[in-house]
């Protein structure tokens, strides 16, 4: 087992590979990172079963959600399989399958144009946000927003090998092309910075939560991909068809696009409470029976049913 020792050329080697399967940068970012979490924690201590067991069992006692923990040994078995090292790798959590999302995690329409509005002195800001909710894309496809896209009402996205083409609202590309003459772009992508490079994902992601405290609407429900969560939702509502939806998202499962479409916790409970299953027969005796005890008719309850 000591050539199964981790080293800087091991994390190297897998990290190009990934770039040579066409990995989206974010599953790059995400895979390299989580590898290198194992290595840390692991040390000079050589890869075993054993050894990756123990480290699924830290994960949770660091506070990571079972999805979580699960994520990061996908990444693992990824470095563990490319290496040979298959016989290391070990189960994950099993899950239950989500019904429903967090209260505090849910974007709503009312929050979003209020978000909208908040960022209506930034023009480019209030531009990004109705281009990743009326189109659902991925915040790693704004660069796919270009000039030539708003002129045709649509756009060609590359991704993970596959080609979609995404169709965008005729408002939006009137509002597009209005800035693009006020900003003097004459071709190519639209949402640039100040030195005309690229927004990346971090400049976005900050630039949304900036918006926060003025739209009243809680951090934890600003970035990127809840707006497709939102898009998601409002488009099943409009057209109820779920493999549409997946098309246009650019999922290769329905499985993954149902997620988009969980109630909350909140709805959930609502959803139970209409099945009327709870009676109130047992409740409204324990309640007389706490006014008896607490009163001078105890007695005479007592006396009265022998």
């Amino acid at each position: 087992m000591k050539n199964r020792i981790i080293q800087a050329n091991h994390l190297a080697a897998f990290t190009q590979n990934l770039r040579r399967e066409e990995k989206s940068a974010a599953t790059i970012e995400k895979y390299s990172r989580d590898v290198a979490q194992f290595v840390h924690w692991a040390g000079q201590v050589p890869v075993t079963k054993a050894l990756v067991a123990a480290w699924k069992e830290a994960l949770p006692e660091k506070g990571y959600a079972p999805a979580t923990v699960n994520g990061k040994l996908t990444a693992l078995d990824r470095f563990l399989t490319f290496w040979g090292w298959e016989d290391c790798r070990v189960k994950h959590v099993t899950c239950q399958r989500k019904l429903f999302r967090e209260d505090r995690r849910e974007l709503t329409r009312e929050e979003y144009f209020r978000l909208v509005n908040a960022a209506s002195g930034k023009l480019r800001l209030m531009l990004l946000l109705e281009t990743i909710c009326a189109t659902g894309i991925r915040v790693s496809e704004v660069k796919y927003t270009t000039l030539e896209a708003a002129r045709q009402g649509r756009a060609e996205i590359t991704l993970k090998g596959k080609v979609r083409t995404i169709l965008l609202p005729g408002k939006l590309c009137r509002k597009l092309l209005k800035y693009a003459r006020k900003k003097n772009i004459l071709s190519g992508e639209i949402f640039l910075t100040r030195g005309g490079k690229r927004l990346n994902r971090k400049n976005i992601w900050a630039e949304m939560k900036a918006l926060c405290p003025a739209a009243g609407v809680a951090a934890s429900k600003v970035f990127p991909h809840n707006l497709r969560h939102l898009f998601a939702k409002c488009f099943y509502d409009a057209c109820r068809d779920l493999v549409k939806l997946a098309d246009v998202l650019g999922h290769s499962s329905v499985e993954t696009t149902r997620i988009y479409l969980l109630s909350t916790g909140t709805q959930h409970v609502k959803l139970l409470d209409r099945l009327g299953l709870v009676g109130e027969t047992e409740f409204t005796f324990c309640l007389k029976l706490s006014h008896f005890v607490h009163s001078d008719e105890m007695p005479n309850l007592v006396q009265t049913n022998g």
